[in-house]
C-alpha cells in the first residue's frame, strides 16, 4: 500500500488515549507559544494585514477570522518564538502546522475539543509519517519539513474533521501537493514561522476545496511527477502506527531557540565553570545541524536562536536560554558574549545521533571537561506536564497559564480559544 493510500486509511482510525494525552500537552505548549508570539512587535504588522475577513475562528492576540486566515495567522505566530515542539524522525515542528488548521476548522464547525484533539493527533502523526517518507534528502536539499510534511498532516487532520470520504481525501492530498512549500533559506528570518502558517492554511483550503468538489491528481503526493518525485523525496517505506505512535516521542522545547542546540545546552547546563578560565570549547553535533543552527556570528536576536557558539556563550555566562526576552538584538552585540563565542569550535560528528551533543571544554590550566546529553533520555508524561506548565507560566504569567491548562484538559474548545487573547 502506497503512502497516499495509507494516509487516506489513517484519517479515520481510532486514537489511543496515550497519544491523545500527549497531544493535549502539545496543545498547551502550542497555545502558550502562540499567545506569547502574538506579543512580538515584529509580527504586529503581519497580523494586522490579515484582518480583512471576519469569521468565527479566534486568533492569538484577539479578534476572529475565517478558518484559512486564522490558520495562517496562528501557525505563523505560534512559530514566531521558535519555541514549539519538534519531532526528530519528522525533521520538523509538527504542532505549528497541524494545530492552527484543526483549531480554526473545529471552531468554525463547532466541534468538541475531544474530537479536535483526536484530529490533531491524527494530523501530527500523519505529518511525521510523511516526513519519514520524504527522508533526509528532502530536508538536506533545502526544504522545510515543518511546512511541507506539515501541510500534508494538516490536510489529513482537516479531512477527518470535515468527514471527507476516501475520494475527497485523495483529492485533498492532491491539492495539497500543489501548495505545500517552504525552504530552509528562511531560517533566521520572519519567513520561517510564515512557512508554518502557510502549511496550516494549506490544510484548511485543500480539505474545504475537496469537500466542495474540486479534483486533483489521483496521487499528487507519490505518483509520477508528484510532490515526492519533484521534491527530492527518498520515498522510504513507512508503516501506520499500531500500539505505539510516533507522537509519543515528540520533543518539547525548554530553551527558546532552534531544537538542534538543545542537547548542547542541556549538556552545558551542568557546567559550573568561570568563563575567564576557558581556553577553548569544542561542540560535537550531528552533521544535519551544521546547516541549520551553526550561524557563527549572529547579528540579530533571531540569528542567535540558530547559533551554537553564541548560545553556548550565553549559557556559560549565565544568560537563561529558556527566557524568550534574552534572544534580543542587544544580546547578539554583547561584547563579552562575542569574546567567548570566538573560542567555540563546532564539529560535525557522524557517530552522534541527531538528538545528541558532546561538549569538550579546555581550561587555561590544561584541564579538560567533557559533557554529553541526549534529548531522547526518557521523561514521564507527568514530568513533561510539570515542565510544560512551568514553561507556560514563564511565557504568560501564572494566572493565564493556569487558565489555559484547565481549558486544555477540559472538554470545551471555546474555553481554549478564549485564552488566545491572554496577552
Amino acid at each position: 500500500m502506497g503512502i497516499t493510500e495509507q494516509l487516506i486509511k489513517f484519517s479515520t482510525v481510532e486514537v489511543p488515549e496515550e497519544a491523545a494525552a500527549m497531544m493535549r500537552l502539545s496543545l498547551l505548549d502550542w497555545a502558550a507559544c502562540g499567545i506569547a508570539g502574538a506579543g512580538e512587535a515584529d509580527f504586529a504588522s503581519f497580523r494586522r494585514a490579515q484582518m480583512v475577513e471576519d469569521g468565527p475562528a479566534h486568533v492569538f492576540g484577539g479578534d476572529t477570522l475565517g478558518a484559512a486566515a486564522a490558520a495562517l495567522v496562528n501557525g505563523t505566530l505560534s512559530h514566531a518564538l521558535d519555541y514549539d515542539d519538534t519531532h526528530f524522525a519528522h525533521i520538523g515542528h509538527p504542532s505549528v502546522a497541524v494545530l492552527p488548521c484543526v483549531m480554526a476548522l473545529a471552531e468554525t464547525l463547532d466541534i468538541p475539543l475531544g474530537d479536535a484533539v483526536d484530529a490533531a493527533t491524527i494530523g501530527v502523526e500523519a505529518s511525521i509519517i510523511v516526513g519519514v517518507w520524504l527522508g533526509r534528502a528532502h530536508y538536506q536539499i533545502g526544504y522545510h519539513q515543518t511546512a511541507t510534511a506539515g501541510a500534508f498532516g494538516a490536510t489529513v487532520a482537516a479531512a477527518r474533521l470535515l468527514g471527507l470520504d476516501k475520494e475527497q481525501t485523495r483529492h485533498a492530498l492532491g491539492l495539497c501537493a500543489s501548495m505545500a512549500s517552504g525552504v530552509k533559506a528562511q531560517f533566521g528570518t520572519m519567513a520561517k514561522p510564515l512557512n508554518a502558517g502557510l502549511g496550516a492554511r494549506t490544510g484548511v483550503e485543500a480539505a474545504l476545496w475537496a469537500q466542495a468538489g474540486m479534483t486533483a491528481a489521483q496521487d499528487g503526493l507519490a505518483g509520477p511527477l508528484g510532490f515526492g518525485e519533484t521534491h527530492h523525496a527518498e520515498a522510504l517505506e513507512v508503516k501506520l502506527p499500531r500500539k505505539e505512535w510516533q507522537i509519543s516521542t515528540i520533543s518539547h522545547k525548554f530553551h527558546a531557540c532552534c531544537h538542534g542546540l538543545h542537547a548542547m545546552l542541556e549538556a552545558l547546563s551542568g557546567a559550573k565553570i568561570q568563563a575567564d578560565r576557558i581556553a577553548g570549547i569544542k561542540i560535537r553535533t550531528h552533521p544535519r545541524w551544521m546547516s541549520v543552527c551553526n550561524i557563527s556570528a549572529p547579528a540579530t536576536g533571531l540569528e542567535v536562536k540558530f547559533s551554537y557558539a553564541h548560545t553556548a556563550a550565553m549559557t556559560l555566562l549565565g544568560h537563561a536560554t529558556g527566557v524568550v526576552e534574552n534572544f534580543s538584538d542587544e544580546i547578539a552585540k554583547d561584547k563579552t558574549l562575542i569574546a567567548l563565542r570566538s573560542k567555540v569550535e563546532v564539529v560535525a560528528d557522524e557517530t552522534l545521533s541527531e538528538t545528541q551533543s558532546q561538549v569538550t571544554i579546555t581550561l587555561e590550566t590544561g584541564e579538560v571537561r567533557r559533557l554529553r546529553h541526549d534529548l531522547l533520555a526518557p521523561i514521564s508524561l507527568e514530568q513533561r506536564s510539570e515542565k510544560l506548565r512551568k514553561k507556560a507560566i514563564a511565557l504568560l504569567g501564572h494566572e493565564p497559564a493556569e487558565q489555559l491548562w484547565n481549558a486544555v484538559i477540559g472538554a470545551e474548545l471555546d474555553a481554549v480559544t478564549a485564552c488566545f487573547s491572554a496577552q
